[in-house]
């Protein structure tokens, strides 16, 4: 998924999942370097993230 797909996935901004998601732990794949990067994530690596987030 691409950083909007991921976004909307989560219910959250695009600036979040560039900013916040990789210093919390949700790993991404980059394409590219410097401003023309692109940042992917695996849909598994998301569920399994958002599954360790749960409270309880």
């Amino acid at each position: 998924m691409d950083t909007k797909q991921t976004a909307e996935y989560l219910n959250m901004s695009v600036t979040w999942v560039y900013r916040d998601a990789p210093r919390l732990g949700l790993a991404a794949y980059k394409f590219g370097t410097g401003r023309n990067a692109k940042l992917q994530f695996k849909v598994s690596d998301v569920d399994a993230w958002a599954r360790q987030q749960r409270l309880g």
